[in-house]
């Protein structure tokens, strides 16, 4: 999708929630389920048992079907695929290699798993049939004096950006997400402490971005390294900070120092 200068975050229903299509022509609608591919490869359906938190939201597919037929009419029949997800697993099936029969195969328990050549066969999509390696020399980012390298990372109650709760067992952390961790060595380093309250502060070639009001959590990370979660320190990584060839933003490498909290 192409964000413009300003953006719309639209509620939606979540994927534990009925999902109930609003689309058909009758006005009569069909529950609906989405398909998810693992991290292994399998494809299987996941269906909604939930009661919606209201009867106004609309699925992620209603919306963009909707907006879609509203702006660019229905010539493609977006109509159709926000009144029957069917319609969109047979528009796959037809263009995605390995997807015959999509929907049939999704459904069944267990789903299928799409084809991995490599796994499958040892055989990979290259001129040679071989896997092509590549040498890249190691680099470092040079963290000044004072400063932190700062990863972001998820909780256990988190799945991607998706905060089911405030508790972290992995970490021992409970009842909120507003922390940073720090090791010992650098906490004696700049005078701060467990428990302290800090504000994270970035530094770019256009200014510095602060998230404030951290709780310090004094952790066995390396000494010069720090941590915290994501999305609550996305506000300290500058849009154009990305990964060389791969164009990610670079939330794994922030450099960052820990002013004391003095806010509300």
């Amino acid at each position: 999708m192409l964000t413009g200068r300003e953006a719309l975050i639209l509620p939606c229903l979540g994927r534990t929630e009925r999902d109930v299509s609003r689309g058909a022509a009758d006005g009569a609608g069909a529950e609906q389920y989405v398909t998810v591919e693992d991290s292994m490869s399998v494809v299987k359906a996941s269906q909604g048992r939930l009661a919606p938190a209201s009867d106004e939201l609309r699925s992620e597919v209603a919306i963009i079907t909707g907006l879609a037929a509203e702006l660019f009419g229905d010539d493609l029949g977006w109509t159709a695929m926000g009144a029957d997800y069917s319609v969109i697993r047979e528009h796959i099936a037809r263009v995605v290699p390995g997807c015959a029969d999509y929907g049939a195969r999704a459904s069944q328990a267990g789903g299928f798993t799409m084809p991995r050549p490599p796994h499958d066969s040892l055989t990979f999509g290259t001129a040679s049939g071989k896997a092509h390696f590549t040498v890249n020399p190691v680099t470092a980012v040079t963290v000044p004096p004072g400063h932190l390298l700062l990863q972001t990372i998820r909780s256990h109650d988190q799945f991607n950006t998706t905060v089911y709760g405030l508790n972290d067992r992995y970490r021992g952390v409970h009842g909120g997400r507003r922390v940073v961790f720090v090791a010992a060595k650098d906490l004696a380093e700049f005078g701060l402490v467990d428990g302290d309250l800090v504000d994270l502060v970035s530094v770019w070639s256009d200014g510095e971005r602060r998230a404030p009001a951290f709780r310090i959590v004094e952790y066995p990370t390396p000494a010069g390294c720090a941590a915290a979660y994501f999305p609550e320190a996305n506000v300290l990584i500058p849009l154009d900070s990305t990964a060389d060839t791969s164009n990610t933003p670079t939330s794994k490498s922030v450099i960052i120092r820990l002013d004391r909290h003095t806010g509300p």
